[in-house]
């Protein structure tokens, strides 16, 4: 099994939570609580397999409530917080935010909303953001369904993605930093896919097709889901 406890990742500058929750001895678990069970599904797949696309899909169909831990670290480092402030002197120093910090943001934005259903899109990236989940969640309020995994092959989403990097401005959007995401995927998140997998929690859908296609089958999959809330 490949060690993954100092793994990290960047996204535009934010280096995401995929590093030792010991990086800082902080406890930042939100003192705010709901009696509103919370249904989550975990958006997994490779860069590339369209996630955000079918994100917004699901939540215009279904309601859901749509999160990335790495929009949440922006937004909170931006806003002049505590830890805001603590987010972007961690970044300048080179340091990794930790889980914990994360998990705050995701809590908070969840009890904050007033709804119940929830896509966590690309999270957890590794088995220690999923340790840290499993710690600092209480499963009877927030309660995990499984993960919805878009599937597609790493040509595929290669081809997408050097066809995005054309107008995005994204640095990461070439065929050197592509690869090197792909093995970050394989290594980090494919293990954490494999573990719901185990449990019978991961619903699977082939992102090779069209958005439209993708949708038609990820919503034949969750709608049960939904329906039982």
């Amino acid at each position: 099994m490949t060690d993954l406890s100092g793994s990290a990742h960047v996204t535009d500058g934010v280096i995401v939570n995929f590093g030792p929750r010991s990086v800082v001895n902080l406890t930042v678990r939100t003192q705010m609580s709901s009696t509103l069970v919370k249904k989550i599904l975990f958006v997994l797949g490779g860069p590339g397999a369209g996630k955000g696309t079918q994100c917004a899909k699901l939540v215009e169909k279904f309601g859901f409530v749509h999160l990335s831990a790495g929009d949440l670290l922006r937004e909170e480092r931006q806003s002049g917080s505590e830890n805001g402030e603590l987010i972007d002197r961690m970044i300048k120093e080179g340091q990794i935010v930790p889980v914990k910090i994360t998990l705050t943001l995701l809590q908070q934005a969840m009890i904050k909303s007033g709804r119940d259903l929830f896509l966590i899109d690309g999270f957890p990236r590794n088995f220690d953001n999923l340790q840290g989940w499993q710690e600092e969640m209480a499963p009877e309020e927030f309660q995990v369904q499984g993960v919805l995994f878009f599937d597609c092959s790493e040509s595929v989403m290669e081809e997408r993605l050097l066809e995005r990097g054309k107008t995005s401005g994204r640095t990461d959007d070439n065929a050197e930093a592509i690869r090197k995401r792909f093995r970050t995927y394989l290594d980090s998140t494919m293990p954490v896919i494999m573990h719901y997998e185990q449990q019978d929690k991961v619903f699977k859908v082939d992102a090779t097709p069209g958005p439209d296609e993708v949708f038609e089958a990820t919503s034949t999959l969750i709608g049960p889901l939904v329906a039982d809330k």
